[in-house]
């Protein structure tokens, strides 16, 4: 029974990952007829990605420290509450106004979410699952961006764009019963994911800056890749739907298959990782004009990103150096700083280099970022267990020496 119930909330969980990034990214296939409805420009509509991806980079960890002590399936529970709240108001919104109020109230709910969501399902099972929890925790993100999203877009272009958003608001409030009937209630700090395993403030920072490096390669490529399978690869409109989901489909295998490997290697599950995807943005930009290899490397690169996302969760839980919520909002905060720099320089060498050049500037990026990875290993071995795990994850009546990240 109890294996069940943790079963049961890791897949509440994982609805949750699958609903926030539907959210998110549920504008970017809505643009014109949200546009249209609210009479404001495209561009404006764009905007509500931007400011979404911009107070997420900005919260995640202020307002994880604001909330440290609340237990996990209260905070869990208020914040999908949160989401259903955001979503509904932006589907019955009248004006561009409110649909921007909700969005940036949705995605506070959404920093804290990624910031406590790693280490409430690590808590579920034991520590060797780790790897695995985490895999499917971040499968349900990739899910959502391989279909979760098409069928928002499709709900929306047929039955207005308001029916999406109320759609994803009526999904939020089941997986809000699961996580609230399912989810244990433990404090923020008892347990063994409370705290990283080995403790280790230089790896931490070294892993945070590798997640911007590759989050932003990764997105400069894919942020034009339509353009870049008209333009280069020579395929008609019609087919890059077709070749976002056999992308979509070869990330959901990637962030499955890299659980396991994971819990026994993670640090070479991240260096495995960064390099399958910055081989494929080369190929890409040395091969892209021939359709077939074309299509493969896109499938490749997104299985690898997809891998990369879930090797960063299991790392966190390794090496956070003082609690692993703050090390996840940390590194959630790392990813959309990528994610904002790698849309700006594939945007800036667009007009100037053409399409093509995305993927080289992707593939550069990764360079730097298996650079840093590979610099773990010239770091000092730390000890399996920190010297103070023991009595701050695991005995609730000794208080935790800090709970701030370190400044390096």
């Amino acid at each position: 029974m109890r294996r069940r119930r943790a079963v049961g909330a890791l897949a509440g969980l994982s609805g949750g990952t699958f609903l926030y990034t539907v959210a998110e990214a549920l504008p970017i296939g809505l643009l014109l007829p949200m546009a249209a409805d609210l009479e404001v420009s495209p561009s404006q509509v764009g905007m509500l990605v931007t400011v979404y991806g911009a107070v997420v980079m900005v919260a995640s960890v202020p307002l994880t420290a604001m909330v440290r002590r609340v237990p996990r399936r209260l905070l869990l529970s208020l914040l999908l509450a949160g989401f259903v709240v955001g979503n509904a108001i932006t589907a019955f919104a009248a004006t561009f106004t409110l649909v921007l109020a909700a969005r940036m109230a949705t995605a506070a709910t959404h920093a804290l979410f990624w910031a406590v969501v790693v280490p409430a399902a690590a808590e579920l099972f034991r520590p060797g699952l780790r790897g695995r929890v985490v895999a499917v925790v971040f499968a349900g993100g990739t899910v959502a961006l391989a279909l979760g999203v098409p069928a928002g877009t499709w709900l929306g272009e047929r039955a207005g764009w308001k029916a999406s958003f109320l759609a994803v608001a009526g999904i939020g409030a089941i997986v809000l019963l699961a996580v609230a009937a399912l989810l244990p209630s433990t404090r923020p700090d008892q347990g063994h994911a409370s705290r990283g395993e080995t403790p280790d403030a230089r790896r931490f920072w070294l892993l945070v800056a590798v997640a911007v490096l590759a989050t932003a390669g990764a997105i400069a490529a894919y942020a034009y890749v339509a353009l870049f399978v008209t333009e280069v690869g020579g395929f008609a409109a019609s087919s890059v739907g077709a070749i976002l989901l056999a992308r979509g489909l070869a990330s959901v295998l990637g962030i499955l298959a890299i659980g396991a490997v994971v819990d026994r290697s993670p640090w070479s599950a991240l260096v495995g990782t960064v390099a399958l995807q910055t081989a494929a943005l080369f190929g890409l930009y040395a091969a892209g004009r021939h359709p077939a290899a074309s299509v493969v490397l896109i499938a490749l690169a997104g299985l690898a990103f997809a891998a990369f996302t879930a090797s960063l969760g299991g790392l966190v839980l390794q090496v956070a150096p003082g609690r692993a919520d703050l090390a996840a909002a940390a590194v959630s905060a790392a990813v959309n700083v990528g994610i904002t720099f790698g849309a700006l320089v594939g945007g800036l060498a667009l007009p100037v280099h053409g399409v093509r050049s995305t993927t080289l500037i992707g593939a550069l990026l990764g360079v730097l970022a298996l650079a840093a990875a590979l610099g773990e290993r010239l770091l000092p071995r730390v000890a399996s267990k920190g010297p103070h795990l023991g009595t701050e994850s695991r005995d609730p009546r000794v208080p935790p020496r800090s709970e701030r990240l370190p400044s390096g």
